[in-house]
């Protein structure tokens, strides 16, 4: 006697949802959860208690009491200085991706053409500084760009200046600092899009009479826009948010929002103030990632049709 296929069909859970159920599981329990820990903290007030904010919840009466604080949001918005620090913060860190990409895409073309061998060893010599701590070389930066540092001393010994360069504690020491630090993060991306390039199509647009120049430009960088759009966003985002860099080389003129966030939280005490600064500065940067996003949702869905 044959049963129906449903009897005797075992019913398993689809091994697909335990698969994503870990990522999930990993945004909720270290993105989602804090996120909205710090967004209850901005909307309370600040307070001389152990935490130094009022509870945003209160049990008043047998019934719980909803208070929110919107003084928070509206002091960064009103407050020249919290304006300031974004305006500036985004503006460094555009042109410090924007120099990362003048810098990086060279590299990475130049890497992507190499031997499989050569390229190896030079993708391991872009990632091998990585393997320092990060702070360790921030601070070999110091030596290297102070007054009497490496830097001014081969300057003057070779003649190009007459006395030192103040570079220390300026805004370009800063731009140093992140282009040093973010430009693997450019690199690698931009070698993963042109290390697929097919050549033949720049050896037909040679043999259509294209000048190189023109064949780069209407070949090779609109095939890599995926790359460029990957390393920019990589860059650019962390860089909005940077501390250390700016802390350490860019010294005070250098207005970041990062040090204001680090300001607010341990100089001030005030950590609702912190917390929606902290906020702001997130949705702006999810603002890209989200577009991003549903760029490479179009282009995958454009690449299957």
């Amino acid at each position: 006697m044959n049963l129906p296929r449903f009897l005797t069909r075992k019913v398993l859970p689809h091994p697909r949802w335990g698969v994503i159920s870990i990522p999930y599981f990993w945004m909720l329990l270290f993105f989602a959860i804090p996120f909205l820990i710090v967004m209850k903290i901005s909307f309370s007030s600040q307070a001389i208690a152990i935490p130094p904010y009022t509870p945003v919840l209160e049990y008043v009466d047998e019934g719980l009491m909803l208070k929110l604080n919107l003084g928070n949001y509206i002091e960064l918005f009103t407050n020249s200085q919290y304006v300031e620090a974004y305006l500036s913060s985004l503006k460094i860190a555009a042109i410090s991706t924007l120099l990362c990409l003048l810098i990086g895409y060279p590299m990475a073309y130049t890497i992507a053409r190499m031997s499989p061998s050569m390229r190896n060893i030079c993708l391991m010599l872009v990632v091998l500084p990585s393997w320092i701590s990060f702070l360790i070389r921030i601070y070999a930066w110091i030596g290297i760009l102070q007054t009497n540092g490496v830097l001014n001393k081969m300057l003057l010994a070779i003649g190009i200046i007459d006395s030192p360069l103040q570079i220390m504690n300026t805004p370009v020491a800063a731009y140093i600092g992140i282009v040093y630090a973010y430009l693997p993060f450019m690199i690698l991306p931009l070698y993963t899009n042109l290390v697929k390039f097919d050549m033949r199509l720049l050896e037909a647009a040679y043999d259509l009479g294209a000048k190189p120049w023109k064949a780069f430009l209407t070949i090779t960088l609109p095939m890599s826009k995926s790359g460029i759009i990957a390393g920019c966003m990589l860059v650019m985002i962390p860089a909005v948010g940077e501390f250390v860099i700016p802390e350490l080389l860019g010294g005070p003129g250098t207005l970041m929002i990062g040090r204001q966030l680090w300001s607010e939280f341990f100089s001030a005490g005030n950590w609702p103030m912190a917390s929606a600064v902290a906020i702001i500065m997130l949705v702006s940067l999810l603002i890209p990632i989200i577009i991003f996003h549903k760029f490479q949702q179009k282009e995958l869905e454009g690449r299957i049709v």
